[in-house]
């Protein structure tokens, strides 16, 4: 871990800072993804691909972002608040975020921070679980809940999910009562995806992926996503796409770094969206 107070500092508006965000103790099966954000910087930098975008960005000579390195946590709450302030201290420097979790439960704290900055807000929610839970295994803050604190706070004006495909009666009533637009996987088209307006954060769980895509991901669920989908997705983000997270890939599954390298791509072609676009 190192002090990124002095790196935040040096953000100018209009920066885009990567910052990861190492925390997985809310997760509810496998521990893991909180060695996620080195893993994801080791194989961006791997020489295996080059730093260019498929949007044309260059981000070996593109200025404008820079990877701010790992927060340090503490445990329970008191981590939650540091992510929220970390967040927030960027935030206030006029730069937008992509963090790399860690697992799902990070997107809560970050979340706050943004809906303070950013009025409207609407979030774009790719995985295959809803993560509305009104709490699970007596955890209000576990990474299967996120959503539910976001949306009983009324932090955001719109959530839409895609990709779930493990929806069960209580998410389903969950879903109604906040209003939810969820494209479960079953009745997932590329073409026919809902209209975004206003300012908008990407959550993006890398189990919306089918296990095919990333298998280094601690619940694998089949019939997912694939990696062009995403990147179709991502792409097609409107101009006002304000930060992100990339959550939930735990390395201790990814045996030949498969998942690692879709990760790096889906980091870099993030960052290469958000970065102002040329005229």
């Amino acid at each position: 871990m190192i002090d990124i107070e002095e790196k935040i500092r040096a953000l100018s508006k209009g920066d885009v800072a990567v910052l990861g965000v190492p925390l997985d103790e809310n997760s509810s099966f496998l521990r893991g993804p909180a060695l996620a954000p080195s893993r994801i910087r080791e194989m961006l930098r791997s020489g295996s691909a080059n730093m260019s975008t498929e949007l044309g960005v260059d981000l070996g000579s593109a200025c404008g972002w820079t990877d701010l390195g790992d927060i340090s946590l503490s445990n329970g709450s008191e981590a939650f608040d540091q992510i929220e302030s970390g967040i927030s201290g960027i935030l206030e420097r006029g730069a937008r975020v992509l963090a790399l979790g860690g697992d799902h439960s990070i997107s809560y704290p970050i979340v706050k921070a943004y809906s303070r900055t950013f009025q409207g807000l609407a979030i774009l929610h790719l995985d295959a679980h809803p993560d509305t839970y009104d709490e699970y295994e007596g955890n209000r803050l576990s990474h299967a809940c996120p959503f539910a604190r976001i949306m009983e706070e009324g932090r955001v004006k719109r959530l839409i999910q895609i990709g779930i495909r493990t929806m069960n009666p209580h998410q389903r009533l969950q879903a109604e009562r906040f209003g939810i637009t969820s494209v479960e996987m079953k009745d997932f088209s590329p073409d026919r995806l809902p209209e975004l307006d206003g300012p908008v954060y990407l959550s993006l769980d890398m189990d919306v992926l089918d296990p095919a895509f990333a298998p280094g991901v601690s619940h694998h669920e089949p019939g997912g996503l694939t990696t062009r989908d995403v990147l179709k997705i991502i792409h097609g983000l409107p101009e006002e796409f304000v930060g992100a997270d990339l959550v939930e890939f735990n390395p201790t599954r990814d045996t030949v770094s498969v998942t690692a390298m879709v990760a790096a791509k889906f980091y870099k072609e993030i960052v290469g969206r958000m970065l102002p676009q040329k005229p």
